[in-house]
């Protein structure tokens, strides 16, 4: 299937679209595919590109005066209110002002606390059962609490074999 762009290349791009509740259909060789911009990590519209078709055009990334923008990307201020993401990881550091206060106004905290799997919680609670376990068998051995410590000895053992234990 030929480029619907260029129409020499042979199309590797393929998109469908609903544009005013029709179906579009564009199929686009890898060199019309960059030109147009599908490859930017700014977004990419179809119909943007159904009204240029067939037309020569050269289109310019304007940039605000005082804005900022990172110099391994070319991702500007607006890309990131546009699209809620950054182009690349020294995005981090360029727009580092402000980004602590932002993703604390949108997340609560500026540090990831994900949730763990319910199977898991009781993987972390036994391994946290078993450190207690071990410091309080260190402190009756050295105690010389022999009793206490085969009590300890054998729980620690008991919870150490997963087949015995839920």
């Amino acid at each position: 299937m030929k480029c619907d762009v260029c129409q020499n290349l042979e199309a590797s791009v393929f998109f469908s679209q609903l544009i005013e509740g029709k179906l579009k259909k564009v199929n686009l060789c890898k060199v019309c595919a960059e030109e147009k911009g599908v490859t930017d990590p700014t977004g990419f519209a179809l119909a943007d590109m159904l009204q240029g078709m067939g037309q020569e055009t050269v289109t310019e990334k304007r940039v605000a005066p005082g804005e900022r923008v990172c110099d391994e990307c070319g991702f500007t201020q607006s890309d990131f209110k546009k699209t809620g993401r950054f182009g690349c990881a020294h995005c981090y550091e360029v727009f580092s002002d402000g980004l602590e206060n932002l993703l604390e106004a949108m997340h609560k905290r500026t540090q990831h606390r994900g949730k763990v799997p319910q199977r898991h919680q009781i993987g972390l609670a036994q391994h946290e059962r078993l450190g207690e376990l071990q410091d309080q068998l260190a402190a009756a051995v050295k105690a010389e609490d022999y009793e206490t410590a085969a009590r300890l000895r054998d729980e620690i053992s008991r919870l150490d074999r997963p087949e015995e234990n839920p």
